[in-house]
């Protein structure tokens, strides 16, 4: 695409799912075509983020300026390696999430299907401009976007259930927005009489470690996407969503932009240094580590599969604080990596989940006695994406993990080990038993009614536009196991100008 310029590139980006959203509702009478200019939007974004990151890897930092807000605030997108890392994620998997989609709203029945994939392809629109914002005020307003464009998602049902969750996940998230972040974004101008992201930060000697200390808790707890706990209670609540929603939720966009601006804010507006070995920054360590742990424990206590999911994806994206936490390079790396390795895997969990209830109606982990030998393509993605989690080879979980374990090891925070060693093992005791149930559990034969009547269990996969969707995010867990250069060769570079 020689003619088209990277700003362009970064800036259509945008634009495309936008353009796709103001399309959508022309065509709500013509579900095919409706559905064709979501795969069209989806498969275009893929290709201007592939285009762009191989420039932004050889140097190129686009920049666009979109003009001032305020005296001394300016709006406009900057690409550099963390940003394009998380837009590669978003990009490429919006066309598969679209796939799946379409398989799922059609077998499922489900009404509203219009409104559902215009405020998916808004969502992914402002997921963009969270990846590329040049500075703070710019990424809050498109992180603001996102939490607005996914509450009718997450409300999609309309059911009181559902209702009274939306009202949790909007509660939740603009509570620490407005109350926790949005201040920081401010006292962060005030200090620093800027609001860009610069590698190495811009808050270094501002301010005294208290004060610094101080603005990092208001960050860390005023993203809430992020999930830390105990902010965490809107993303199990958020389940009551259809399994696609819970995708974009875990896998592609929201708890990704909480991880991924938090990791910014510390490489990029406080940077490493003025934080590593302050007795102030310390207690992230532990609110991580708690985050980690806990969750962990929770999702082992849970039977329904896609709450089990919710709060692994908790303790999982905590990894992410946890190694922000070390404030050292490799540890970032490892961070940046965690994004790209947790989304293939966890999409494709909830993939099968959803695939799971589709076919066979079945919600809890004790109903999944035998269920692989009916559904042999669905639970074997699972059972790729349970290595994943757990961090073991051939997934790409394994790559990240080791960062992270390198990175504590070196810094001799053995704390971090050991907490990254035992979330290991309590993955494999949340994730493992549901694969041996599937595969070496014989099915359970269904009870009769009060008519005498059996049930029948279900009739094999899902629908092929599920399946296929499922197959390859699990292929791309391990092919981003045997060929991670990409999102390797951005995560070493976040820490470069």
């Amino acid at each position: 695409m020689p003619a088209f310029t990277p700003e362009l590139l970064a800036v259509g980006a945008l634009v495309l799912p936008a353009l796709a959203a103001a399309a959508l509702p022309l065509c709500r009478r013509v579900p095919n075509v409706r559905e064709a200019i979501t795969l069209t939007a989806g498969g275009g974004l893929a290709l201007l983020v592939w285009t762009l990151a191989p420039l932004v890897i050889a140097g190129a930092r686009p920049e666009v300026a979109f003009g001032r807000l305020l005296p001394g605030i300016e709006l406009g997108l900057k690409v550099e390696p963390l940003g394009m890392l998380f837009g590669l994620v978003a990009g490429s998997l919006w066309i598969v999430n679209s796939v799946y989609s379409i398989g799922y709203m059609r077998a499922n029945g489900e009404p509203r299907q219009t409104t559902y994939y215009v405020c998916f392809a808004v969502a992914i629109s402002a997921t963009m401009g969270v990846a590329f914002a040049a500075n703070l005020v710019t990424l809050f307003l498109f992180y603001e976007a996102l939490t607005l464009s996914t509450y009718p998602l997450v409300t999609h049902a309309r059911t009181p259930a559902a209702m009274a969750s939306g009202r949790r996940y909007l509660g939740v998230l603009l509570g620490t927005s407005m109350v926790l972040f949005l201040p920081a974004i401010a006292l962060t101008y005030t200090l620093a009489g800027r609001q860009d992201f610069v590698p190495g930060g811009i808050l270094a000697g501002t301010a005294g470690a208290g004060v610094l200390g101080a603005l990092l808790a208001l960050y860390v707890f005023g993203i809430g996407k992020v999930a830390v706990m105990p902010f965490h209670v809107w993303l199990p609540a958020a389940m009551v969503a259809p399994t696609p929603v819970s995708a974009l939720l875990h896998a592609v966009a929201v708890v990704k932009a909480g991880v991924f601006t938090l990791l910014k804010v510390v490489v990029a507006i406080f940077g490493l240094g003025a934080l590593s070995g302050g007795v102030t920054s310390g207690w992230l360590l532990y609110v991580a580590a708690t985050t980690v742990l806990l969750a962990s424990a929770i999702a082992l206590a849970q039977d329904n599969l896609k709450r089990r999911l919710a709060y692994s994806t908790i303790s999982q994206l905590s990894y992410v604080a946890l190694a922000a936490a070390l404030f050292t390079p490799v540890a970032a790396e490892g961070a940046a990596l965690h994004i790209a390795c947790h989304a293939v895997a966890k999409i494709t969990l909830f993939f099968a989940a959803g695939s799971i209830y589709t076919a066979s109606h079945k919600t809890e982990v004790s109903q999944l006695d035998g269920i692989g030998r009916r559904m042999p393509w669905t639970m074997s993605a699972f059972a790729i994406g349970a290595l994943g989690m757990i961090g073991l080879p051939p997934a790409a979980g394994f790559l990240s993990k080791w960062f992270m374990l390198q990175a504590g090891m070196q810094g001799r925070q053995w704390t971090a080990v050991a907490v990254i060693v035992v979330s290991t093992a309590l993955n494999a005791a949340y994730f493992l038993p549901i694969v041996y149930r599937a595969f070496f559990v014989p099915e359970r034969e269904p009870a009769a009614d009060a008519g005498g009547h059996r049930p029948h269990p279900g009739h094999g996969e899902a629908p092929w536009p599920m399946v296929v969707a499922l197959t390859t995010t699990a292929a791309l867990t391990v092919v981003l196991f045997f060929r991670p250069d990409v999102p390797l060769a951005l995560a070493r570079q976040i820490l470069e100008p």
